[in-house]
């Protein structure tokens, strides 16, 4: 069984990535139902919390059908750090996640995200501050080094865990690769068995089907997987995993009726929580996703990702099946 401090998991956790405009609550509520461990927000920036910026208080809505989740922040300056720590306390998640990630250049040029690994003992230190400061549990989702030169994710494990972290996730990446290339997992594995570390230790990267889920499972040892970028379009992953690690088999791909009915619940979701225009606005990312594969959806498409109005949207959903005339047996679920 694994826990996060109280927070108990199950035996081989599904950890929904936070994604950028991705891991709202609306997707991260049909992650859930469809099998997701423990959620994350969105990375949000403590200088925007601290300021009360709309979009970075806004990420810290909690959905309750969504719990566990963990709010995760991002930043490089403590007294920042500190007082976003508070607003993420009022929110009342589950725990406080600390982005040592990302690797984006707007993040790292100013020392957040993936740009601490440049400076170790402040990554230490800060992180140390933090849990002192907070009643939360913490954890941290970090990457293998700043470069291949720079891949002390071994000696970072220790540190963190002897800061008062709670659990350790590993993108099995440098910051120099961003998410190019294949994840190195086996500096994940060398984490995971060092006799040192106590807490729970959770791989990300790569992972994008069920095959590979149970392979890593059993290959690295790891406690959990988070999954990013397979989920978009893809929230049935969970269940799809979780079946083939119980059974060995693999589920059939999710019917078109299936994936109509869950891109309507998104939709409706989005709109609920975002307001009409902006709700359909950010849907549109998403439509290409969720009906990958199938053969001749390119007018629809075009009409979804055009249309403004709810009422309209929903229809040209609805009216998917007659427009196709698919059978479930043309319907390729392309990965």
């Amino acid at each position: 069984m694994v826990k996060i401090d109280n927070i108990n998991l199950g035996e081989f956790p599904l950890l929904l990535a936070p994604m950028e405009d991705v891991s709202d609550p609306p997707f991260r509520a049909l992650c859930k139902e469809q099998g997701a461990d423990m959620m994350y927000t969105e990375f949000i920036s403590v200088e925007g919390l601290i300021r009360d910026a709309d979009k970075s208080v806004e990420k810290l809505d909690i959905w309750e059908n969504e719990r566990p989740v963990g709010i995760q922040i991002f930043g490089a300056n403590l007294d920042s750090m500190l007082k976003a720590t508070e607003y993420v306390e009022r929110a009342e998640p589950e725990l406080l996640d600390i982005n040592f990630g990302c690797p984006v250049k707007k993040v790292t040029n100013k020392g957040a995200g993936a740009g601490i690994l440049r400076d170790v003992p402040k990554m230490e230190d800060l992180t140390a501050q933090i849990v002192k400061t907070t009643t939360l549990p913490v954890t941290v989702k970090t990457r293998l080094g700043w470069d291949d030169s720079t891949k002390y994710i071994v000696e970072v494990a220790e540190r963190l865990q002897d800061a008062g972290i709670k659990a350790l996730t590993i993108h099995g990446r440098t910051r120099q690769q961003m998410y190019k290339g294949v994840a190195d997992w086996s500096l994940i594995a060398e984490v995971k068995n060092n006799p040192r570390i106590h807490i729970p230790i959770f791989g990300n990267g790569d992972i994008d089907s069920p095959q590979k889920a149970l392979e890593y499972k059993n290959k690295y040892g790891v406690d959990g997987i988070m999954i990013g970028r397979a989920t978009i379009g893809n929230p049935w992953i969970f269940r799809e995993i979780k079946h083939y690690i119980r059974t060995g088999e693999l589920l059939p791909p999710p019917s078109l009726e299936e994936r109509i009915t869950i891109t309507k619940r998104h939709l409706e979701l989005s709109v609920s929580w975002k307001g009409e225009r902006r709700g359909i606005v950010e849907m549109r990312r998403h439509y290409t996703n969720y009906f990958k594969g199938i053969r001749n959806f390119k007018p629809i498409r075009l009409q979804l990702v055009t249309l403004d109005s709810y009422d309209e949207l929903m229809s040209v959903l609805e009216s998917i099946p007659d427009r196709l005339s698919l059978n479930q047996a043309e319907v390729q679920f392309a990965r």
